[in-house]
């Protein structure tokens, strides 16, 4: 998958106070322990994901995966793209990190995802269209924030 080409969504963005090492082991953790659920595997396994088991390296690097998506490139401390496939819809998740000043960064989250199809068009109304997407990625900026200072 190619994720400069799915169709943009939205990017949501925090600043942490602790620096881009910190952050990058907090958004890992964070990841790890919010999509490798018992929850979410039935999730994945519901809608047809890709991947369904947490699997690869850890900490996250590229070839790692959790009921979802699945690590195509990891750069630690400054980039870390997720991506993911089932039923209704392609996706890519791509955190961003830069260092703001001593002891602050700031974590940029970009959503893109391709909704094909009549049962895509209705999965991104239910996601999308319903603010549960909005409400879950600032649950998870905001998990990333605390479990990195």
């Amino acid at each position: 998958m190619q994720n400069a080409s799915l169709p943009y969504i939205d990017e949501h963005a925090t600043v942490i106070a602790a620096g881009a090492d910190d952050v990058w082991r907090g958004l890992g953790d964070t990841l790890d322990r919010s999509f490798s659920r018992p929850g979410m595997a039935l999730y994945a396994r519901l809608v047809g994901s890709v991947d369904r088991t947490a699997s690869g390296p850890r900490p996250l690097a590229e070839g790692s995966t959790f009921p979802g998506f699945r690590v195509t490139a990891a750069v630690p401390g400054r980039e870390l793209v997720l991506e993911g496939r089932h039923h209704f819809s392609s996706y890519a998740l791509i955190f961003r990190l830069e260092h703001i000043g001593p002891g602050q960064s700031r974590l940029c989250a970009e959503s893109r995802a391709a909704f094909p199809g009549v049962a895509g068009r209705c999965y991104r109304a239910l996601v999308i269209g319903t603010g549960g997407h909005v409400v879950g990625m600032r649950r998870l900026l905001s998990a990333i924030r605390r479990r990195s200072g």
